[in-house]
C-alpha cells in the first residue's frame, strides 16, 4: 500500500470551464406555476438569476487561487484518494484539530476559519488557542472523489481519518464537524479514544436526536427550545427528507442529471442552502456569501462527484452499523445554532457530553453563516483539552 503524502494544487483545465459555460448557455429550463416561490422546490426566477451570475460574474480562477494559498495534499487510504488541507499553526504548542464537512458542503465551509483557528495571534485572539488544522474532503466528495468501490460509509471514513492523522504524525488531536462531520467526528472518537482528546459538533442529527416517535411522557420533560427542535424534526421527516430518501436508495439514478446539467446540480444544492440556513434569511445569499456558495457547487461539478457523494447516504443506510449505540468516553461539546435540532437528553445517550451551547443565530452551515460564533465556541471548548 502506498502511504505517500503528495503535494497538490487545484488546476482545472480551461476546457472544463468552457464546457460549463456552454452547458449554462444551453440550459433547457422547466416551467413553473405562477407565484410558486420555493414551495415546490428551487425557485425558477431565483435560479435563472444565479445561473446567469455563475456564467458571467463568478470568477472560478480567483477562488481556485485563494484555495491554493493553503497547503494541500493527497494520499491513498484504504483504496481511496483522500484530499486534504494541512495548515500548521505558527504556534509550536498548537493542538491538532481535524475538521470534517458535510453534505452538500465541502472544504469551502472552513476556509474562513483557517486563519482565526490556526493563527489567533494575527486575528485578535489568544495564541494559546491555536490549532494545527487538517481539513479533508470526505471520500467521494469533490477532490477526494469519486470513490471506486462499495462501503464508504461513516465508520469507514472515521477509520480513514484515524489513519490520516497517524500518517501525519499526530498521536493526540481534537475533532470537529457538522452534518455528516457530526457523525464522523464522534465515530472517530469511538474508534480512536486513545488519540481523540475531545469532540465538538454542530448541525448534529443522528446520535443527537430521537429517531422515532416521542412519547407524551418524554415531551412533557422538554423545554420550549427542545419542543421547537422536535417540531422541526417532525416537519423535516415529512416535508424535507426527499433528498435523503433518493440519495440513500437510488443515488445512481440521481447522478445522471446532476453530472450532466450544471443547473440541475446548482438547484439540488442551492435548495438546501435556502432551507437549512437560518430562517431569518429569505434567500441563500442573505446567510452565505454567493461566491462561497458557487465555489462549493464548483467542487461537486468540476469533479463530477454528485453521485459518489450521494453514495455516502446509500452506504450509511445499508450498512447497519452507523447508528451510535454508546458513548465513546471522549468529552463532547454540542454547539446548537439558531435552527439546529439537537436535543440534549437524546445526545447524552450516545455521547459523553460535557458542554452544550445554544445560539440564537446561525443555521446548518454555521462555518459560513456565523464563523465568529463557531470559532469562539471551538476555542473555548478545547482550552481544557490541550
Amino acid at each position: 500500500m502506498d502511504t505517500t503524502v503528495h503535494d497538490f494544487r487545484i488546476d482545472i483545465p480551461q476546457a472544463d470551464l468552457d464546457d460549463l459555460r456552454s452547458r449554462l448557455d444551453r440550459t433547457r429550463w422547466p416551467d413553473e406555476l405562477p407565484d410558486a416561490g420555493w414551495d415546490y422546490g428551487t425557485s425558477l426566477p431565483y435560479l435563472r438569476d444565479l445561473a446567469a451570475y455563475w456564467r458571467d460574474g463568478y470568477d472560478w480562477r480567483g477562488h481556485e487561487a485563494a484555495i491554493n494559498e493553503f497547503p494541500q495534499y493527497t494520499t491513498e487510504i484504504d483504496g481511496a484518494t483522500v484530499h486534504f488541507l494541512h495548515v500548521r499553526s505558527p504556534e509550536p504548542d498548537a493542538l491538532p484539530l481535524l475538521l470534517t464537512h458535510g453534505w452538500p458542503g465541502s472544504i469551502v465551509e472552513f476556509l474562513g476559519l483557517i486563519g482565526p483557528l490556526s493563527d489567533p495571534r494575527a486575528h485578535g485572539g489568544d495564541p494559546a488557542d491555536a490549532f494545527h488544522l487538517v481539513i479533508p474532503s470526505l471520500p467521494g466528495f469533490g477532490l477526494s472523489g469519486p470513490t471506486r468501490e462499495k462501503g464508504w460509509n461513516i465508520s469507514r471514513t472515521a477509520r480513514a481519518w484515524a489513519e490520516l492523522m497517524r500518517r501525519l504524525g499526530y498521536e493526540r488531536y481534537g475533532a470537529q464537524g457538522g452534518d455528516l462531520g457530526a457523525l464522523v467526528s464522534p465515530e472517530l472518537g469511538r474508534l480512536a479514544p486513545e488519540s481523540v482528546v475531545a469532540i465538538h459538533v454542530n448541525a448534529a442529527s443522528v446520535g443527537f436526536i430521537p429517531l422515532g416517535p416521542v412519547s407524551e411522557e418524554e415531551r412533557a420533560g422538554l423545554d420550549e427550545r427542545e419542543l421547537r427542535s422536535l417540531a422541526s424534526i417532525e416537519r423535516f421527516t415529512t416535508d424535507g427528507f426527499g433528498y435523503n430518501v433518493q440519495q440513500s436508495t437510488r443515488p445512481q439514478t440521481l447522478s445522471y442529471g446532476l453530472t450532466d446539467s450544471p443547473v440541475g446540480q446548482l438547484a439540488w444544492i442551492v435548495e438546501k442552502f435556502k432551507e437549512w440556513t437560518h430562517s431569518s434569511a429569505e434567500l441563500p445569499e442573505d446567510a452565505v456569501d454567493r461566491d462561497a456558495l458557487l465555489t462549493n457547487v464548483m467542487l461537486y461539478w468540476l469533479t463530477g462527484t454528485a453521485g459518489s457523494a450521494a453514495r455516502m447516504y446509500y452506504e450509511n443506510g445499508h450498512s447497519g452499523d452507523w447508528f451510535p449505540v454508546s458513548p465513546s468516553g471522549v468529552p463532547t461539546a454540542v454547539a446548537n445554532f439558531g435552527d439546529d435540532v439537537a436535543i440534549r437528553r437524546w445526545a447524552e445517550q450516545a455521547n459523553t457530553l460535557v458542554r452544550w451551547t445554544e445560539f440564537d443565530r446561525g443555521g446548518h452551515f454555521a462555518a459560513l453563516e456565523v464563523p465568529e460564533l463557531l470559532t469562539g465556541d471551538v476555542r473555548e471548548f478545547f482550552r481544557s483539552y490541550r
